[in-house]
């Protein structure tokens, strides 16, 4: 440790140029080790080794699902709400680019509002079927062992987005067609799909044009989720002020 410290920061005081210079190269690091900035940085490094140290597995364990659990719970809450997804230019659902050619074409014949109407809908049923998610999310959270636990607190700002992702976005998907394809039809996404259709194929000479609206959405659907959850979870990690559980504060002040 101490030999990674010293060279840590004789990388950050010390340009070495010729080898007379590079051959007092530990003189020099004991001198900044003895200087008031090396003991400092040995005793931040120090305190923070023995905070987590003093953290059991079960409170990491705790720490990492309980965050996880505030942090889908905001953003299931936000998104799954109207415009969340609509007015959110980060998540907005667009046509599927298959479609580009279909919106192309009603507007030069003045029917856009189609195809805008067709838009507002898909971001509509992703809406509606966001809050349903969350269950499936606490089941996720709830299997996570200790180890990925440990892991995932000592990785980057998006460790837990980057597991959750992994390990439950297929089932997440899987789960989440039936919510979607609900969704579409209560949105009436699916009439609007079929009235632009319509349209578009009555105009002469036009390909033949086809789109999976309920995997489109699903997918842009948890892409908007994960996206969130991941800013959540940073948030956390950096902002004592979202640490809104006593546990959040016990294991992330410790990082």
């Amino acid at each position: 440790m101490r030999l990674l410290i010293l060279t840590a920061l004789l990388s950050c005081t010390l340009v070495i140029s010729n080898a007379a210079v590079a051959q007092d190269w530990w003189k020099r690091a004991q001198e900044v080790m003895n200087s008031d900035t090396g003991s400092q940085v040995t005793r931040t490094l120090s305190n923070r080794n023995s905070a987590t140290s003093n953290l059991t597995n079960g409170e990491i364990g705790l720490g990492l699902r309980d965050a996880l659990r505030v942090g889908t719970e905001r953003v299931v809450g936000n998104l799954g709400t109207q415009d969340g997804f609509n007015l959110d230019p980060k998540i907005h659902i667009p046509l599927p680019g298959t479609l580009a050619r279909v919106d192309s074409a009603l507007s030069t014949i003045g029917m856009s509002s189609l195809t805008d109407d067709l838009e507002l809908r898909l971001n509509r049923a992703a809406e509606a079927a966001t809050p349903k998610a969350k269950e499936l999310f606490i089941t996720a959270i709830s299997e996570m062992s200790i180890d990925d636990a440990k892991n995932i607190l000592t990785g980057p700002q998006d460790a837990a987005t980057q597991y959750l992702r992994k390990t439950m976005g297929p089932g997440l998907g899987k789960e989440m067609q039936p919510l979607v394809s609900k969704a579409l039809t209560d949105a009436g996404a699916i009439k609007a799909y079929d009235r632009t259709m319509g349209q578009y194929q009555a105009i002469p000479f036009m390909p033949d044009v086809k789109a999976n609206l309920n995997d489109y959405v699903v997918n842009k659907a948890m892409d908007g989720i994960f996206y969130y959850v991941g800013q959540e979870e940073a948030a956390i990690r950096t902002n004592p002020a979202k640490r809104t559980t006593d546990i959040l504060k016990k294991v992330f002040a410790s990082r």
